[in-house]
């Protein structure tokens, strides 16, 4: 079977993670009856055996809002699975987290007939992310909150300013966090990235969009070794989403959460910490990671805060 429906991007080449990688990327988009969820695949296009991130959107953000950020990661040798997990949902996230369970089981079978010719996956180097509430599935998959039969190992987990509700005592289910420090039991790396204005409301109508007592700051408490923490100072919540989201959806992007001067410096910024911690935990290659924790100026924003439990 080809890819379907598929478009090219030309990258300039860069050694710097924050920048544009040296590897032209491809977004595929199988049709929506190939994975119980529609999904975004984005993968280098020249030969070469690559590790696999699967990203999970925010709460009622399309999957097409981290285009930018996905491609970013992609071209610097990586292979994205973004799946579109729901529309609307309410405060349970069980099915959303079953969803990733049963896409997860597709990988090895269904993935390589979507692949450019000659770009192979290694499921062996498989990670996964999160982004808002899709943090909070990410972490509840890992942590098996749910009994769910994975035929992958998961190697790296990665909570992209993450959300285990409205506030402390308002979790949506199940929930992950104990407030219990160090509780996470995960047996295997961890980074959380957390943005600095998620916990300002944008208005007095809206609560804020990663509110304190539920926010990446819990999520990175409750981490065992080894586990690490950046936090971009003045940026929000929406902030690595692409520079322009379309429709409806991507205009309340702009709307409900407290956002910084523009979105590009933090995209940049979360892909960077991405690729450098994937090419640590999944390579073995904690150069560039190390680069950041030693002179946090490198980053494109100002850190608030940086942390490392090795």
């Amino acid at each position: 079977m080809s890819p379907s429906n598929s478009s090219s991007v030309s990258i300039c080449s860069s050694t710097n993670v924050f920048a544009i990688g040296d590897l032209v990327t491809q977004l595929v988009k199988p049709d929506e009856t190939v994975t119980p969820k529609p999904l975004l695949i984005f993968t280098p296009v020249e030969a070469g055996e690559f590790p696999v991130l699967v990203l999970l959107h925010g709460y009622l953000l399309n999957n097409s809002f981290y285009s930018q950020l996905s491609h970013q990661i992609a071209s610097h040798g990586f292979i994205l699975i973004v799946p579109q997990l729901y529309s609307v949902a309410g405060p349970d996230a069980t099915k959303e987290i079953e969803y990733v369970a049963e896409i997860t089981n597709w990988l090895a079978e269904g993935l390589p007939k979507f692949l450019p010719p000659e770009v192979n996956a290694d499921l062996t180097k498989l990670g996964l992310a999160g982004h808002s509430r899709g943090g909070k599935v990410a972490f509840a998959l890992a942590l098996s909150r749910l009994k769910t039969e994975l035929k992958l190992k998961f190697s790296a987990l990665i909570g992209i300013d993450p959300v285990d509700g409205m506030d402390k005592g308002k979790q949506t289910t199940p929930k992950v966090l104990t407030y219990v420090p160090h509780s996470f039991n995960l047996e295997m790396p961890v980074m959380v990235i957390g943005s600095g204005l998620g916990e300002v409301r944008k208005n007095p109508l809206f609560p804020a969009c990663a509110p304190k007592g539920v926010n990446h700051e819990d999520f990175y408490n409750e981490c065992c070794k080894p586990a690490c923490y950046f936090v971009a100072k003045d940026y929000g919540h929406l902030d690595m989403l692409d520079d322009e989201t379309k429709g409806i959806k991507g205009k309340v992007t702009y709307c409900l959460c407290k956002n910084g001067k523009c979105r590009e410096p933090m995209r940049r910024f979360v892909g960077g910490v991405v690729v450098a911690f994937l090419k640590g935990y999944l390579e073995g290659d904690f150069s560039f990671l190390m680069a950041i924790k030693d002179d946090e100026h490198i980053a494109p924003v100002v850190l608030q805060k940086v942390d490392f439990m090795i």
